[in-house]
């Protein structure tokens, strides 16, 4: 299955591979590069509550997937948090 170039790069600078699309690491990845784009598109439009009701849910769903890879993978959390650059829980 051939994936997008934004995928394909979003993934290498998560420093995870290609193909792997399924993972925790992979979705966290994903979330976070659409929390960033959603966050600034709210700062733009404050009035827009779909938007900020679609960034808590959206935030929520990276927080219990990490909350999950803390658990299982402590390395791979930790690593995953300094690349792409977001608190610890």
């Amino acid at each position: 299955m051939k994936y997008s170039k934004e995928t394909s790069s979003l993934l290498k600078d998560a420093g995870l591979d290609v193909k792997d699309v399924g993972s925790s690491e992979a979705q966290i990845a994903f979330l976070t590069d659409r929390i960033r784009s959603l966050t600034e598109h709210v700062k733009v439009h404050k009035k827009d509550v779909h938007s900020k009701h679609g960034l808590v849910k959206l935030v929520s769903q990276r927080k219990k997937l990490l909350k999950y890879l803390r658990k299982t993978k402590l390395d791979s959390y930790e690593d995953l948090i300094k690349k792409l650059s977001i608190r610890g829980m």
